[in-house]
């Protein structure tokens, strides 16, 4: 795929890098970052020059929107290291897209394509060498925006920093998943902003999932907000559920994330003959067919842990185990999306894009 950039971005270097004091067999998620960091201003209704500078803290007033009215918005994305050193990305027009009807939301201004993918690639470039090579290294991007305009009059900023950050990472979640089923809380709601990653919704999540891992579980399945009988996402991924040979997933909608994983496993699923079916998927068939054997596999799907195999679920006070499948279809597909990523094998769809 083609992107448009642009070469006016203003860059200043450290003076010496970091990057021989970071244990990279040792990385805690999100934890450790690069030493530049991409920023650019909206102010007096236009975007102004974008620089590249050190990583560094910033200093915001008091009284900006983003700490009174949650006004910010975040997408997340990976760089991946190929056997012959070249650095790709995966699929970032969708995070472009997505960011955007994020900001649109969120009474936000939408970020060129010339500023967000300029800023992407000249960032990863000067970054390059953290990008370590091998199954399960990856450079973690986060694009992000704030409002930074002052005042505490509940009405949007008129003026917002863009950013992106970069941290080296393997792994976000490891051993195994077991997740509660929600019976009260939710994630979203019709009319709300759960389509769009906006950071209100991922700390309204805190308090719920909290609970569940004081019951031993480690993340939460959401269930719609008004019956709390559809199943719809799983902590802060996408949700995937097998009975017998076919893959389920609640379709997107004002409630569920259209997460860029989990449309590539789609389209990856389909080619490989598997039967996908895009509905909503109701708590009862998932207890039907734990008593009848019909349900092989749950997984969840998302930049950061890529493909996460659930082992079992709690629902009114009852655990249930799934199956260990020796040839599931979250280890078929994972294997098969990240060697497209890290260009172990052919990229048909067009997703890689080179920095």
């Amino acid at each position: 795929m083609s992107v448009k950039t642009t070469n006016e971005i203003d860059i200043v270097k450290v003076a010496q890098s970091k990057i021989a004091s970071v244990d990279f067999d040792n990385l805690a998620f999100g934890a450790t970052f690069t030493d530049h960091m991409f920023v650019c201003d909206f102010r007096e209704g236009k975007w102004h020059k974008p620089q590249i500078k050190p990583y560094e803290p910033f200093l915001l007033d008091p009284s900006a929107k983003v700490f009174h009215y949650g006004q910010a918005i975040f997408e997340g994305m990976k760089a991946y290291k190929d056997e012959a050193g070249d650095v790709w990305l995966f699929r970032p027009d969708q995070n472009l897209d997505r960011l955007n009807k994020s900001a649109v939301r969120m009474a936000m201004p939408e970020i060129p394509e010339d500023i967000f993918m300029s800023g992407l690639h000249q960032l990863i470039d000067l970054e390059r060498e953290w990008v370590k090579f091998g199954l399960g290294n990856t450079l973690y991007i986060r694009p992000f925006m704030i409002a930074i305009g002052s005042g505490v009059v509940a009405a949007p900023s008129t003026q917002f920093r863009f950013m992106i950050i970069l941290s080296p990472a393997k792994a976000y979640y490891s051993g195994e998943v077991k997740v509660l089923i929600a019976e009260h809380y939710s994630r979203a709601a019709n009319g709300g902003i759960g389509a769009a990653k906006a950071a209100g919704n991922y700390s309204a999540q805190f308090y719920p999932t909290k609970l569940a891992n004081e019951k031993g579980f480690q993340q939460v399945i959401w269930t719609d907000d008004a019956t709390h009988t559809k199943l719809e996402e799983a902590g802060t991924m996408n949700v995937f559920f097998r009975i017998n040979d076919t893959l389920l997933t609640a379709p997107t909608s004002e409630r569920i994330l259209d997460g860029v994983t989990r449309k590539s496993l789609i389209a990856l699923a389909k080619r490989e003959g598997i039967k996908v079916e895009e509905r909503s998927v109701l708590v009862s068939e998932l207890i039907e067919g734990m008593k009848d054997g019909s349900l092989k596999e749950i997984f969840g799907a998302g930049t950061a842990a890529v493909v996460n195999p659930i082992v079992g679920f709690s629902y009114q006070d009852t655990y249930y185990e799934l199956p260990k499948m020796a040839d599931s279809f979250a280890l078929q597909l994972k294997d098969k999306l990240t060697k497209i990523q890290y260009k172990l094998a052919e990229d048909t769809f067009g997703w890689t894009v080179k920095i």
